[in-house]
């Protein structure tokens, strides 16, 4: 866990157990003389305590919502706090982290889950009066957090569906699904994965699995289709690679490589360029870094949904902070279930009838282009 408390002052860091009611009497406390200690600005505003509990911190999309947090908090006056998990799935980390901002007497807890593990501190958290705000991915149930901040997921594969539909003007479109996991459900993975096809007209057959849909068929525009796999990758490099080189040993004439994130289609366009089909494929994915703005401008990737983490954490801290000097609360997109966070289309060519940046354009907001 790497954790740093931003401001003049710091609170025990001390875990205080949950379970019994002990605990919470010296939550309370602790609560209370972290309140009394905070510092105020020079706009009479006292500081406010907030939590940011992240995945992990080795991941630059993550790394990206840190550094927009901190610099959002030093414009609030907010005193931030950073934790993260030591790996994907790390749930322990980022519970104890949640046990901590009660015991600190935070305001609100922002946090991008590792698990379900985490939802019973959480409660407690807001039992306690703390606002807590997931970013990037709703929680399970969604109702465990106050609201969400994410970017629509459906909305992101659609685009890159359409873009595809409409590039192969009709064309016969051998497809490769390179997904986030095969053995549970996530709702970013099934999200993404059910927005591209859909953006290709083609039903996903399930509204909550992937791998549902009818194999073959016919896409939008008229031409025809056929599945050829759907293979987890982690989300990692490596998975992308071992994904695409069974999908390969599967089809060789696959021409159209949807993949959940960049790091996959990296993965992905390594082992086509192997088997020497990278420039006869379609290879569209979904977030938005400065370094996927290179591989779309370079060729590797046709097409990017791109994803705006920092606006996440930094709407995040910024909520809190009005919230705790007597604010109302944020609401929700209309329409929609969460606070949508926005996504645009990238790509070198352009297509009629959908509106798309060019890399030049999309690096001007994109993320992870310094170290955190």
């Amino acid at each position: 866990m790497r954790q740093a408390d931003r401001g003049r002052t710091k609170c025990s860091n001390t875990r205080w157990p949950r379970a019994v009611a002990i605990g919470q009497v010296i939550a309370l406390l602790a609560l209370t003389a972290c309140a009394s200690a905070l510092t105020t600005n020079a706009a009479g505003q006292k500081q406010v305590g907030v939590a940011l509990i992240l995945k992990t911190l080795t991941n630059p999309y993550f790394v990206s919502m840190k550094q927009a947090a901190q610099a959002q908090a030093k414009k609030d006056n907010v005193r931030l706090s950073v934790a993260a998990g030591t790996a994907d799935g790390d749930t322990q980390t980022q519970i104890n982290a949640i046990d901590t901002a009660i015991a600190r007497g935070d305001k609100g807890i922002l946090i991008t889950s590792n698990g379900d593990s985490v939802n019973a501190a959480l409660r407690q958290a807001k039992s306690f009066g703390l606002f807590v705000i997931a970013l990037d991915t709703p929680l399970n149930p969604a109702e465990t957090a106050d609201i969400t901040y994410a970017t629509d997921n459906k909305a992101a594969g659609k685009l890159i569906g359409q873009y595809a539909a409409a590039k192969l003007a009709g064309k016969k479109a051998v497809i490769a699904m390179l997904d986030l996991y095969n053995n549970q459900i996530v709702s970013v993975d099934v999200n993404r994965d059910h927005g591209f096809l859909e953006g290709m007209g083609i039903k996903p057959g399930s509204t909550t699995e992937n791998a549902k849909e009818a194999k073959t068929g016919t896409y939008a525009g008229g031409g025809a289709y056929h599945v050829v796999c759907h293979q987890p990758t982690q989300g990692a490099v490596d998975g992308g690679r071992t994904a695409m080189e069974q999908c390969l040993s599967a089809n060789g004439q696959i021409n159209v490589v949807y993949t959940i994130n960049e790091p996959a289609a990296r993965g992905a366009y390594a082992a086509l360029k192997a088997a020497g089909t990278a420039k006869k494929v379609l290879l569209v994915t979904i977030d938005g870094s400065c370094e996927g703005m290179q591989n779309v401008k370079s060729g590797e990737f046709n097409a990017d949904s791109t994803q705006y983490p920092g606006r996440m954490a930094a709407l995040g801290v910024s909520s809190i902070a009005k919230l705790a000097r007597g604010g109302e609360k944020p609401s929700v997109t209309s329409g929609k279930s969460f606070l949508d966070t926005g996504t645009a289309l990238v790509a070198n060519d352009k297509v009629a009838g959908y509106a798309s940046q060019t890399p030049d354009q999309a690096a001007r907001t994109c993320w992870g282009s310094t170290a955190g």
